[in-house]
């Protein structure tokens, strides 16, 4: 171990493999290293930044030797933007440990027997899968150490938050997340907003007129445009009259008023300035509404294949009554509509219930039941008495997994089947303990929703036993 200045670096360290949070990993001194943005095989030196009675972590701040197994990242920005930390790694790579993560995570947490995985579903667009993107306005860019070592100029962003920093912002030339016009129309504002001198926010002062720029795009070819600002001024109108004109693609254009100290916009109104108030998504002949605040899986080709896997999972005959809790707007419901004779929705956040019934007459399906209420509270034995004890169960909850009590509820309503849906393979193998007592796991289907990630779904199916 070497000492530049006051910082410690470990030198010639050889990455072995890469953690579940997505760093990689090496051993030195019988201590775990974690490195974020190294691949296994680099031999490289390592700074290190945090000690621990267990682990250390650290950066890399040279590379002797490349790993067989590094590509060239395709974005210009890896390294500095908080997402695509896997852009270094061969795709079937990325997949080959996201499987690995799933089978680890169950397995150890979980402690219940299981089948053997089935191959994971990969994306088959790993650039511009996304559908939606924000982007945030700061008053002055973030400048790397290069830049300001040969005086850069300092200017106006709008682009990602450096990971970790609330109050700084890189200036993004381009993103390969999403398709266009989302690049474009990024520039477009950026460029009026500079011409026509509207300010950018301080992101300290929480001075400035501009906050946010949301982008969601959609299969049909719709796209929305969602302007936050601290007030509507002449100036921002005109920005808004610009994007229309310059932007025919657009087919939804709304602003937000925010003046709050957080920017997200859930608790606001959000007004139409020019086209629909919704963009329209589309499965397998299913429209479904999206709203400026609803939710729909970000990857939306990703999604059928999920939906597809959880129907397959569902094995439904036409007869069965299906709950889908934690139901969202409705997707997964009105999916699965066609193939139940009663499907059964309940989602926490009231708005999220009212698309989904509004999915639901959208298209003409009648056997959808959806409410509103904390799932835990809700699912009591006089609601399974009432609306009819269920023969299937799809659970599709947040990163935290479902509740204690939601659990207990499902032990004793007893359907014949459950598919969980998971983007924490951690909290599911929790969940999966607790429901070991009455059922087995039968299926385990991993799903990549987001290359170049860390991030996992998977897809358990459970069996009454």
């Amino acid at each position: 171990m070497g000492k530049r200045g006051k910082l410690h670096v470990i030198e010639n360290v050889t990455i072995e493999s890469l953690a579940a949070e997505g760093k990689a990993l090496a051993h030195v001194d019988g201590k775990v290293l974690f490195v974020p943005l190294a691949v296994p095989g680099d031999v490289v030196d390592v700074q290190l930044t945090r000690r621990r009675s267990g682990h250390m972590e650290g950066h890399v701040v040279r590379l002797h030797q490349p790993s067989p197994l590094r590509v060239e990242p395709v974005c210009q920005h890896f390294g500095l933007c908080g997402g695509c930390k896997w852009q270094h790694l061969p795709y079937a790579e990325q997949l080959r440990y996201k499987q690995q993560q799933v089978a680890d995570q169950l397995s150890r947490i979980g402690h219940v027997l299981l089948p053997e995985l089935q191959p994971i579903v990969g994306s088959a667009r790993t650039e511009c899968y996304r559908n939606k993107l924000e982007f945030t306005f700061a008053s002055t860019r973030w400048l790397t150490a290069e830049e300001m070592e040969r005086g850069a100029e300092q200017s106006p962003a709008l682009g990602y938050h450096i990971p970790g920093r609330f109050d700084r912002v890189f200036d993004l030339a381009e993103c390969h997340l999403q398709p266009e016009p989302s690049n474009a129309i990024r520039r477009a504002v950026r460029a009026y907003a500079l011409e026509h001198g509207i300010a950018f926010m301080d992101l300290r002062t929480k001075q400035g007129a501009l906050r946010n720029l949301i982008v969601r795009t959609a299969s049909t070819g719709d796209v929305m445009v969602i302007l936050s600002v601290t007030e509507l001024t002449p100036q921002v109108e005109g920005l808004l009259a610009h994007l229309a004109e310059a932007f025919p693609q657009i087919t939804s254009l709304m602003y937000v008023v925010n003046t709050k100290l957080n920017d997200t916009i859930n608790d606001l109104d959000v007004r139409l300035f020019r086209g629909a108030d919704h963009i329209v998504e589309q499965m397998e002949g299913i429209r479904f509404k999206v709203g400026p605040k609803s939710f729909y899986q970000t990857n939306s080709a990703q999604a059928y294949e999920l939906y597809k896997v959880v129907r397959s999972f569902a094995q439904l005959g036409g007869s069965e009554l299906v709950y889908d809790l934690y139901t969202g707007t409705g997707t997964i419901a009105n999916f699965l509509a066609r193939s139940a004779r009663l499907v059964v929705g309940v989602e926490y956040v009231p708005e999220a219930i009212a698309d989904a019934q509004a999915n639901s007459a959208l298209n003409g399906i009648a056997n959808t039941r959806f409410f509103a209420g904390d799932m835990k509270d809700l699912l009591t034995p006089a609601f399974v008495a009432e609306q009819g004890r269920p023969d299937v169960v799809v659970l599709d909850p947040p990163r935290a997994g479902v509740h204690p009590d939601v659990l207990r509820a499902l032990l004793a309503a007893q359907p014949q089947r459950m598919v969980y849906v998971s983007c924490n393979p951690a909290t599911q193998a929790r969940d999966l303990a607790l429901l070991d007592e009455g059922y087995a796991v039968e299926r385990v289907q991993p799903v990549d929703m987001f290359p170049h990630t860390h991030h996992v779904e998977n897809v358990v199916l459970l069996v009454r036993r």
